[in-house]
């Protein structure tokens, strides 16, 4: 039984507030199974595919939840963030939908869908290089001289209670299903969605396992868990994850993780590359690299599952075509 306690900064109570706020604002997407994974895995494995919500991630959640509390006066400042795409994609849309003009920070390497995505939807779209420039102090400089209000990818406790409603949905189909999960495996890049659904699961199956999982070369957390505190990674590390590649856990949402999560997995970019073409084979799903991950974990021995039940987020699915087709081909 999980006996760790529940860091302040988000309760269970901020999540279902969420929820409300969500309800008619999200796509409650299904919890699927197939029959060829479970064979393949030994294990029952019941799979939440986000790749269908809203912009193509679960992102939508969490910036919908932080920008429809606006004042009035903040909606007339707009907004200004920072992401690798997802979160771009996801307050683009929400600013489009409520009037509120967003500028967004991406990283110059970031994948043409997702800045082309961003732009399409009405935000002003500034590229910034991950080597030499801090995309938090550019944000930053902007909200100071316009008045904009900052909406980050996964530090606020909005943002994380938002993602936190994956994780009520995650719990309630499960046990419409009759399932009891043993574990549930998310996505990792500051934590936001490890922190949200890892409230939510506690609270509501305190008995479920959440892991958290990474790339290899962006395995902050783990590093972090195993010692306690927020520690960086190196400068220079790639991998084709580029929805899950920070400089280190959040503020807020480590000692949340910290509290909750039963550990993290680290996998390969060719780990994530299996679970991209088994995605596709198997259950006929466009997922990007990042958004594969607990997948990945899953084929790859990462976590004992046999004759267990198993739930899976896969966070997204905005992925350039061209990539994704070096990724469905066999090595």
């Amino acid at each position: 039984m999980n006996t760790k306690t529940l860091a302040p900064s988000v309760s269970f109570a901020d999540v279902e507030a969420a929820a409300q706020r969500l309800r008619n604002r999200v796509v409650h997407t299904a919890l699927i199974e197939n029959a060829a994974l479970n064979e393949r895995l030994g294990a029952r494995i019941l799979i939440k595919p986000e790749v269908l919500q809203h912009t193509g991630s679960f992102k939508f959640r969490g910036a919908y939840n932080r920008v429809i509390q606006f004042t009035p006066a903040q909606r007339e400042a707009g907004i200004v963030a920072w992401s690798s795409g997802n979160h771009a994609l996801a307050v683009s849309s929400v600013g489009a939908r409520l009037g509120i003009q967003a500028t967004i920070l991406m990283p110059s390497d970031a994948p043409v869908a997702k800045v082309e995505g961003a732009r399409k939807l009405g935000a002003t779209v500034r590229l910034y290089d991950r080597k030499t420039e801090n995309r938090e102090a550019i944000g930053t400089e902007i909200a100071e001289r316009t008045g904009a209000v900052i909406v980050p990818p996964y530090d606020d406790p909005h943002v994380i209670a938002g993602q936190g409603t994956l994780g009520i949905e995650l719990s309630q189909q499960a046990t419409a299903l009759e399932a009891t999960l043993d574990a549930a495996l998310v996505s990792c890049s500051g934590g936001g969605l490890a922190a949200g659904v890892a409230t939510a699961i506690h609270a509501l199956s305190p008995n479920t396992a959440v892991w958290c999982v990474e790339p290899e070369q962006f395995d902050d957390t783990a590093r972090s868990l195993a010692s306690g505190t927020r520690v960086g990674n190196p400068a220079g590390r790639q991998s084709i994850c580029d929805a899950l590649q920070v400089q280190s856990p959040g503020d807020i949402t480590f000692p949340i993780n910290q509290a909750l999560l039963a550990g993290a997995l680290t996998v390969s970019d060719e780990d994530v590359r299996q679970a991209i073409r088994i995605a596709y084979e198997d259950l006929r799903l466009v997922v990007e690299p990042g958004g594969a991950a607990p997948l990945a974990a899953l084929l790859a021995g990462k976590l004992d599952i046999r004759d267990k039940t198993i739930g899976i987020v896969l966070s997204g699915g905005n992925v350039d075509a061209d990539k994704f087709a070096t990724y469905i081909q066999q090595p």
